[in-house]
């Protein structure tokens, strides 16, 4: 595409109020491919709205490009705090890795912590699940490179039986806003997202409780589950998680602007 193809697209998209003009334009003259009526095409959904991440098929997420499509929730970037402290959070020595990606959208979670584990060395065994059956069938797409099987069902109703009591990883990125909020969100996301992956009820947290009562049973000794929480909910999800006899800790990151709950089982 000739520089003035790019300039077109960039004020294009800058008018819209797209606030990173010039990444998306290169991003979408990439995905057009030399075909310009596939890229004004592009351009103009866009424009109109569409998320990015929709047009292009796919989102970045901690240096992976993990697929995904219309009607599925696309991972923020600031969930990759909590990739980065569950993986931090297991030992060098444990040599095989139980990895639970609930609520799992396309998968990211868990496609990111596997690749990141198997790389210092673990065997890991990712199980992923979802109530969605748009983003099941995404996620299965993302993790058959690694021959990761994706359920459909509501949280644990979805999981295999065995894997009770011995999971090591819970990651569970619940929908965390307050339904009252749920309209203030910007429109790409409310106008486009699942609003079952957006809504957390009246406080924000009630799927957050829900994982969190069932968490002590599925984990395994010394497990633990990272939920992304706001700040606000702090004091709420730390007394959810004592409720339960897990062991509270709060991970926060001023370079994501992200908030995790951790809860971890006693040996």
């Amino acid at each position: 595409m000739s520089d003035s193809t790019a300039g077109q697209v960039i004020s294009a998209l800058r008018t819209a109020g797209c606030v990173f003009a010039e990444d998306e334009a290169a991003l979408l003259i990439e995905a057009a491919d030399g075909d310009t009526a596939r890229l004004s095409e592009l351009v103009a959904q866009r424009v109109a709205g569409t998320p990015l991440e929709y047009l292009l098929g796919w989102v970045e997420f901690r240096g992976l490009r993990v697929g995904v499509r219309p009607g599925v929730f696309v991972p923020r970037q600031r969930t990759a705090f909590l990739v980065e402290r569950a993986v931090a959070g297991v030992a060098d020595g444990s040599e095989q890795v139980c990895v639970v990606d609930l609520c799992c959208g396309c998968g990211a979670l868990g496609l990111s912590a596997t690749g990141e584990l198997a790389a210092r060395g673990h065997i890991v065994e990712l199980v992923a699940a979802d109530i969605d059956p748009v983003a099941v069938e995404c996620a299965r797409a993302n993790l058959a490179p690694v021959s990761a099987p994706v359920f459909t069902g509501d949280l644990f109703d979805a999981l295999p039986a065995d894997l009770c009591g011995r999971i090591d990883l819970l990651l569970a990125n619940t929908p965390y806003v307050p339904s009252s909020r749920v309209a203030d969100l910007p429109p790409e996301a409310r106008e486009h997202e699942p609003l079952v992956a957006l809504d957390g009820g009246a406080d924000g947290l009630d799927v957050f409780r829900r994982v969190v009562a069932g968490a002590a049973r599925w984990l395994g000794p010394g497990g633990s589950v990272l939920i992304e929480i706001g700040n606000e909910q702090i004091d709420a999800a730390d007394a959810a998680l004592v409720a339960h006899g897990l062991v509270p800790r709060i991970e926060q990151s001023e370079e994501y602007y992200a908030t995790v709950a951790i809860g971890t089982r006693p040996r």
